[in-house]
């Protein structure tokens, strides 16, 4: 083994030994880019420092899959691979590539490795790649070798819709300062939050009728009130900017464009449930957005409406901006919580809730970006102003993420209400000329289809729960006549396969077998009791996984089977 360096490690070990295995994730994000990877005198170095033994560190590298153990090349680069980015040609991009490169390890001239990776959070400009952790999309793939040598500019936000309430900092191919951001009203909610009591706050939010965002549509007043009366102290406020379903990016626009919304909403969410202390967790492949909260986080410091005393009030809260390492399972709330303690990213038995025993087993108030992202524009206009928008039963505006077959993929902010009709082909441009509509997949991996006869739905909690379609997180990946089903499919079952956490049997099998079944059907070989077998396996895993990935891993393929029962059955051309 290669001599390591391990003084080059001490100030990481100085800043974060003291925290303890809280700070493991961080510590070894901060040794990796010293290293490239995580040797083992590294790893055992850390985990003295923290007072983690090396089994544990150990398992906490292996869970992530952005860390290494053994060198990579000096260049990393990471092709998408999720249907959207296949539709726009990645796995072409992903061979080309590799014909000059190897895979893990790094050989030749440029010393290049080359990953397929889960979906990047860039399908607006898909086929997407990172290239050591720097995004770019179609534009820049097709001359990769000078996209390796050099600079990568920054990829703009494709924002669009009928209002812009959330987004109207977005889009601007840069990020919204604070100056900007408190020209167009920013702050003004949590000004106004300060000057009630954290229960009149809650109440607000109950009146406003805002339910999570996330895909779980929970009451958000509900969860704030439930986390406020919860005994037990300190109290937390988390955002989930874990952002890993294929097909969204939304969290990630608003994020890089706009973070001071993302930062006022968790203010304001402290200040209501009783907390001193703020997480931000963000996915690992973020690390733009990770930068750029850190750099607003600074300057809301600065400005008072962070740290003691906030805006000359009794009111103290700070925020940690923490990143992950690339595991699907963190976006669930516990496993997030896990991940922040510094462990691997298992999903706990629920009840007890995080509204009791959350982060660090104390109240905890979890809530994504685009929930939190709406709590400054409650506070600012009111909850009867608020509940103008949408419908009775969902109000408010929606972020939706449309990628795909699509002429002009984006992000595209809509009052709850409108059809998919309108938002595919009013504002998102419709298909590709002489192409037909053939279906949308509706919430991601985890969703389910949609056909034509969809197309007039309304855009609305009870609406799509009515038609048998989930929200989500409000995103849809559109294909046309010309996609292969078995592929798409293949794509998402591999995804749910490589991204269990294997902590629950029902989970861990389940979407092994699926996979297994869906790539003997792909190539030719269907046999009499595979419909039987795969509705079987589904069940199965919805009824019981421990969690949410594995409840839900069979649902695209269910959908499918519903709609397309033929492909399931006969081997189609």
């Amino acid at each position: 083994m290669t001599d390591i360096d391990l003084s080059l490690l001490t100030p990481v070990l100085e800043k974060y030994g003291p925290q303890g295995r809280t700070a493991l994730l961080p510590a070894l994000h901060a040794a990796q880019d010293i290293y490239g990877y995580i040797p083992e005198p590294v790893a055992a170095s850390i985990g003295m420092a923290l007072n983690v033994p090396l089994a544990d560190v150990s398992g906490v590298i292996d869970f992530y899959a952005m860390f290494y153990r053994a060198p990579v090349g000096e260049t990393h680069i990471h092709v998408c691979n999720d249907p959207a980015c296949a539709f726009a040609g990645a796995d072409s991009v992903f061979k080309r590539m590799t014909q000059t490169s190897t895979i893990n390890g790094g050989t030749g001239e440029m010393r290049v490795t080359v990953e397929l990776a889960p979906c990047l959070g860039l399908c607006e400009h898909a086929p997407a790649v990172l290239v050591q952790e720097k995004p770019a999309g179609r534009t820049q793939v097709q001359s990769w070798k000078d996209l390796v040598r050099g600079s990568i500019p920054h990829q703009r936000s494709i924002v669009g819709g009928d209002i812009r309430l959330l987004t109207r900092n977005c889009g601007k191919n840069r990020t919204t300062s604070l100056e900007e951001y408190e020209d167009s009203g920013g702050y003004a909610g949590l000004r106004k939050a300060l000057s009630l009591s954290p229960a009149e706050v809650i109440a607000e939010v109950k009146a406003s009728g805002l339910v999570g965002r996330g895909g779980a549509a929970f009451p958000t007043g509900v969860k704030w009130e439930a986390t406020a009366s919860a005994p037990g102290d300190p109290h937390y406020v988390v955002c989930n900017a874990d952002e890993a379903e294929p097909g969204t990016f939304k969290d990630r626009v608003m994020m890089e464009d706009d973070p001071h919304r993302v930062l006022e909403g968790l203010i304001i969410a402290g200040y209501a449930v009783g907390a001193r202390k703020g997480y931000i967790y963000v996915r690992g492949e973020y690390i733009q957005a990770y930068h750029t909260l850190e750099e607003a986080q600074e300057e809301a410091e600065a400005a008072g409406y962070l740290g003691e005393n906030i805006l000359g009030t009794d009111y103290s809260f700070e925020i940690e901006i923490r990143r992950g390492a690339g595991a699907y399972i963190c976006g669930e709330e516990t496993a997030l919580f896990e991940s922040i303690e510094g462990k691997r990213g298992f999903p706990r038995v629920k009840p007890p809730f995080p509204t009791t025993h959350g982060l660090f087993g104390q109240p905890t108030a979890i809530n994504n970006v685009e929930t939190l992202a709406n709590v400054p524009l409650i506070m600012t206009i009111g909850a009867e102003a608020y509940r103008q928008m949408g419908t009775e039963k969902s109000p408010g505006p929606k972020l939706f993420c449309l990628s795909g077959d699509v002429v002009r993929p984006g992000l595209y902010e809509v009052p709850f209400g409108v059809t998919f009709r309108h938002l595919l082909f009013d504002l998102a441009g419709g298909l590709r000329p002489g192409r037909e509509f053939r279906g949308a997949l509706f919430g991601g991996a985890a969703g389910a289809f949609a056909t034509p006869d969809h197309l007039d739905v309304v855009l609305s909690f009870e609406n799509l729960r009515a038609a048998g379609l989930p929200l989500g997180s409000g995103v849809i990946t559109v294909f046309d006549d010309t996609r292969d089903l078995y592929d798409i499919l293949l794509r998402l079952s591999r995804f749910f396969a490589e991204e269990s956490c294997g902590k629950c049997y029902p989970c861990q099998i389940g979407t092994q077998r699926q996979h297994e079944i869906l790539v003997r059907m792909a190539g030719g070989d269907i046999r009499p009791e595979d419909y039987q077998r795969l509705t079987d396996i589904g069940r199965t895993m919805t009824d019981s996984s421990l969690c949410g990935l594995g409840q839900t891993a069979a649902s695209a393929v269910l959908s499918a089977m519903k709609y397309w029962p033929q492909y399931f059955t006969t081997r189609q051309a």
